[in-house]
């Protein structure tokens, strides 16, 4: 799997439109023509728990966030880096404590790591994704969503598809513990932990929805009372 790699410079891409008209013009190679930008955020706030080296514990850099189809870019001033779609297991819209993000979880383990040899298997590292503007969420996680499918994780069965994935935009998958499905102390933690910060968007508006309808039987009881 990928790593964080630190960048001095952003990788070059092109917009959509862009690469419709390189590819329509029949270029010698269709590997030279740039990976697609599919969202750029300006002015986010990027944390990373262990945090990179230089970085200070819980410290949120501010800068620009490029998705474009090859990696996942975050541009600021001396502490540019790019992450490869295949390390980011999980992403997902968060509400934790301290506002709402995207939340990735990242493996940086080298891809020869065999998953028995657990003393070469590196933890996790947690990126949030904190956008100026809470509407940015939505595009920046389908943004992450499509790019993550163009680059699926060479070393994972069809068993594994539900283990390391995004968080679809239709539904949100929970682990209900199967005949001969099992959490370990550790895993258990993790998906409490994921349970404490993920924001589901839909079980929110059934609520509302079921608010509004309990409003209004309320107030028809209180017409016919009045009447």
């Amino acid at each position: 799997m990928g790593r964080i790699t630190a960048i001095t410079s952003i990788p070059a891409f092109v917009s959509p439109e862009e690469h419709r008209d390189l590819a329509a013009s029949t270029p010698t190679s269709f590997s030279n023509i740039p990976p697609i930008l599919r969202h750029r955020e300006q002015g986010v706030r990027v944390s990373l728990d262990p945090p990179l080296e230089g970085w200070t514990e819980g410290e949120a850099i501010e800068g620009d966030l490029y998705v474009i189809e090859s990696a996942l870019v975050f541009s600021s001033p001396g502490r540019s880096f790019q992450i490869e779609y295949p390390a980011i297991t999980l992403h997902a819209v968060s509400r934790s404590a301290s506002g709402p993000s995207i939340y990735c979880q990242l493996d940086e383990s080298s891809p020869d790591v065999s998953a028995d040899n657990e003393d070469d298997i590196s933890a996790m590292r947690e990126l949030s994704i904190i956008p100026k503007d809470e509407t940015s969420l939505e595009p920046i996680f389908e943004a992450l969503s499509h790019c993550a499918s163009l680059h699926p994780d060479p070393n994972q069965s069809d068993e594994d598809d539900l283990d390391d994935a995004f968080v679809a935009a239709d539904g949100f998958e929970t682990f209900t513990g199967g005949e001969d499905e099992e959490l370990s102390e550790v895993g258990r933690a993790a998906l409490e932990h994921l349970e404490s910060i993920i924001y589901d968007p839909f079980e929110k508006s059934e609520a509302n929805g079921m608010n509004r309808n309990h409003g209004g039987e309320e107030g028809s009881e209180e017409s016919d009372a009045k009447e």
